[in-house]
């Protein structure tokens, strides 16, 4: 009998998240200098649930985003930590659930400060943010060393301040992070777009430390989930709001590569993160089509190659659920740029379970990319992830 795929490939699982402990900041930042500003948890009696405080005020319950395996449809979730599954939080069960999963790696994201830290600018006090994201990147550091082979750290970033981030990218680099996580819309925040040059001194010292760029869904307008409109029932609002976020990194895509960033950045890896990849093959084609159409080679001649040539020499999306647009993708682009993750413990994730439809991930992978070469089935779930984030495999 053939082995299955997960005992013959390492599977490296491009994103998953940590449900970050209750004292992650209150253990590392000066309540006597801050007070109630820094983030903790304490019980609201209004949703019964444990909830975080962000510069004292109400903010997410801390298991809202711990949906593996809870027995009821999000956005439901479990009240405590202790109520989730607790490889969401503790990191000695997470490796027990990537066994049983059929998971030799992990890339690790956050929660709390969001998924390009600008939950953080709440606090309104530019020390205490700078004080929280070293917090976090330190803790994730700690967590991780549980297991340094199987865990793969991604730093959070002060976006507000450039020259911190290439401060703190140093200093997160030189303690074993992997990758930097950073917001796709900083012009949500009032800042310069992403494609704006005050972000080249960024981009240019993550280029210098191999470090790459991970764009993950939902850094930056929440509109769609806050303000989803319920006309059609609450679930069915709450899928719109989500793919919408899936589709928003496509913008993403389409910036780093028309604006210059990959041409004058050659060496730099950029990873679309959480967003599925069966858009993929059509915004290069289109993109393509239109940069010819559009004269944009007379516009930027020093611009040598195809849109679809930037993203294939340095563009990366993860996809999880997705079968047959996964599989097209593959066909269509090739397997050198997709990544393979299950988004842990999130709602969406690969996590059987009373109210999920996933199928557990050594499954799925069997079920559904059983079909592909071998040395396609590598690149995807393996050697493409390894080269990204460093990983010796």
């Amino acid at each position: 009998m053939a082995q299955a795929i997960y005992e013959r490939i390492k599977i490296i699982d491009a994103d998953s998240h940590i449900s970050e402990p209750a004292t992650l900041w209150t253990d590392r930042i000066s309540q006597k200098k801050w007070g109630d500003l820094v983030p903790h948890v304490k019980f609201d009696p209004k949703i019964s649930d444990d909830r975080w405080y962000m510069g004292g005020k109400a903010f997410m319950p801390t298991a809202g985003a711990a949906m593996a395996g809870w027995k009821e449809p999000p956005p439901d979730h479990p009240p405590t930590l202790d109520d989730a599954d607790h490889g969401a939080w503790d990191a000695r069960e997470r490796l027990r659930r990537m066994d049983e999963y059929g998971i030799w790696a992990q890339v690790i994201y956050p929660n709390v400060g969001g998924f390009g830290s600008g939950n953080f600018l709440t606090l309104k006090e530019p020390e205490l943010m700078l004080d929280c994201v070293r917090a976090y990147n330190d803790f994730l550091i700690d967590w991780c060393s549980v297991d340094k082979e199987r865990f793969i750290p991604i730093m959070a970033m002060p976006f507000w301040d450039v020259d911190e981030c290439v401060a703190e990218v140093k200093r997160a680099s030189t303690a074993g992070h992997r990758g930097i996580l950073m917001t796709n819309q900083p012009h949500v925040f009032d800042f310069p777009r992403i494609t704006d040059r005050h972000w080249d001194p960024l981009w240019a010292v993550a280029q210098d430390l191999e470090m790459s760029i991970n764009f993950h869904i939902g850094s930056g307008d929440l509109t769609q989930l806050r303000d989803i409109t319920v006309d059609n029932g609450r679930q069915a609002a709450y899928a719109k709001a989500t793919v919408q976020l899936f589709l928003d990194n496509s913008q993403a895509v389409m910036d780093i590569i028309l604006s210059g960033m990959c041409h004058r950045f050659p060496k730099l890896n950029f990873v679309s993160v959480e967003s599925g990849v069966g858009w993929v093959p059509f915004v290069l084609e289109a993109l393509d089509w239109q940069w010819l159409n559009s004269g944009c080679q007379k516009e930027h001649p020093e611009m040598d190659l195809l849109p679809s040539e930037y993203f294939k020499r340095q563009c990366y999306a993860c996809f999880w659920f997705e079968e047959d647009s996964a599989r097209k993708a593959i066909e269509s682009i090739g397997a050198d740029n997709l990544l393979y993750e299950t988004d842990f413990p999130h709602p969406t994730s690969m996590s059987p379970g009373p109210n999920s439809v996933a199928l557990m991930p050594k499954d799925f992978v069997e079920a559904n990319l059983s079909s592909l070469p071998e040395d396609d089935l590598l690149k995807v779930l393996q050697t493409n992830s390894a080269r990204i984030y460093h990983v010796a495999v």
